[in-house]
């Protein structure tokens, strides 16, 4: 966490910019009002079910022969429900289920009602946490299912690989950009916000262009410390690490940054 946050910008304006989409922006906003701060959403991305293609298929409908399924999101979790619910009038037994937080194992545990293994609050990286818990050490020869959005959680991939898992991945959703308001851009580029949380790498990439010295001066609240790092490459100039990617800790972080960077008063 830096500790060059800036002074500057209107005392009263406890707004808190957020770029994470879907359901889980939903909870964030409830989190961070109750918290003090005054939450909107920079709409720069939209989570939508995309249908799976014919090898995906074919691996739904063989999902008896995999011994571990992982998601990696809430909205992958509601995703697999739908998916598995339209080829499997029961689900199959023997499958160890995942997730890389307890908002995704909530999911899935609430609409298969399975039992999902998750990291725990607080447990930073949502990929590192996930490849360090005990039932994906021994892997060696198993079938995993990774299911995901287009792209990403390469991490989770290419280290159960390593460990001699057979990963499959189903990308059972994409993610489509889109740019931010004319308002949203304004309050961008003149720093005229209390808080910036950004939770994924292709978020902050994609704000990159929209953002100026003045912005990356505001305190940016981020969900890890890969997170960070590529942050402090970026500029930014003040950013605090959340302990975990679920609502409640980002809005506890986010109160905490704008505590200690509330402006200067008119």
């Amino acid at each position: 966490m830096s500790s060059s946050c800036s002074s500057h910008g209107p005392s009263h304006i406890a707004t808190a910019l957020m770029a994470r989409p879907g359901a889980r922006a939903r909870a964030l906003e409830q989190a961070l009002e109750e918290v003090g701060l005054i939450p909107r959403s920079l709409d720069i991305m939209t989570l939508v079910a995309r249908e799976p293609t014919p090898h995906e298929r074919t691996l739904l409908y063989d999902l008896d022969n995999f011994r571990h399924v992982i998601c990696t999101s809430p909205f992958a979790a509601t995703c697999l429900i739908d998916a598995i619910e339209a080829r499997w009038p029961q689900l199959p037994i023997g499958i160890d289920f995942h997730a890389t937080g307890v908002s995704t194992a909530d999911v899935l545990s609430t609409g298969l009602g399975v039992k999902v293994s998750a990291p725990g609050p607080g447990s930073g990286s949502a990929s590192e946490a996930l490849l360090d818990m005990p039932g994906l050490q021994a892997v060696s020869g198993a079938r995993v299912a990774l299911v995901s959005g287009e792209g990403g959680r390469e991490l989770i991939e290419q280290t159960l690989l390593a460990r001699g898992a057979e990963v499959s991945r189903l990308s059972l959703y994409e993610r489509r950009l889109q740019p931010p308001s004319a308002t949203m851009r304004e309050l961008l580029a003149q720093g005229d916000f209390a808080i910036l949380i950004v939770t994924s790498q292709e978020q902050l990439e994609y704000l990159d262009q929209w953002c100026t010295p003045a912005t990356r001066k505001r305190p940016l609240v981020v969900s890890s410390q890969r997170l960070a790092t590529m942050a402090g490459r970026d500029h930014f100039e003040c950013v605090f690490i959340a302990g975990d990617a679920t609502p409640q800790t980002l809005a506890e972080t986010s109160a905490m940054a704008w505590h200690q960077a509330p402006g200067i008063p008119d």
